[in-house]
């Protein structure tokens, strides 16, 4: 009984817990979401802080994990070299501190 409480609780836990796990895929069909990525921090959609621990992404704060597997992935992502065809437009900091959404009307992109 205690095993089936805590898996009931872990269950539950994960559907309330949303990090950002993204993959990228080779081809554009393939993303849910298409990104360009800028290096000028005023250009961008979103200001995304990347980390390699998996339990530190967090799609509230702009903490982003890159998986090696699609299954595991919350959204898979394709890089585009053409602004135009961006869905998102992203700028990759260095600083934990500094991830933002900078437009905030596409946020739902990556719900």
């Amino acid at each position: 009984m205690k095993k089936l409480f805590f898996a009931l609780c872990a269950f539950l836990a994960s559907l309330t817990v949303k990090a950002e796990i993204v993959y990228e895929v080779e081809r554009p069909y393939q993303a849910d979401i298409k990104i360009y990525s800028t290096d000028r921090k005023y250009d961008a959609d979103i200001i995304v802080y990347v980390t390699d621990r998996r339990y530190e992404a967090d799609d509230k704060e702009c903490i982003w994990y890159f998986t090696d597997r699609s299954y595991n992935a919350d959204k898979k992502v394709y890089f585009t070299d053409r602004k135009y065809e961006a869905d998102l437009i992203v700028y990759f900091t260095d600083r934990k501190y500094e991830a933002e959404w900078k437009t905030s009307g596409k946020r739902h992109l990556l719900l």
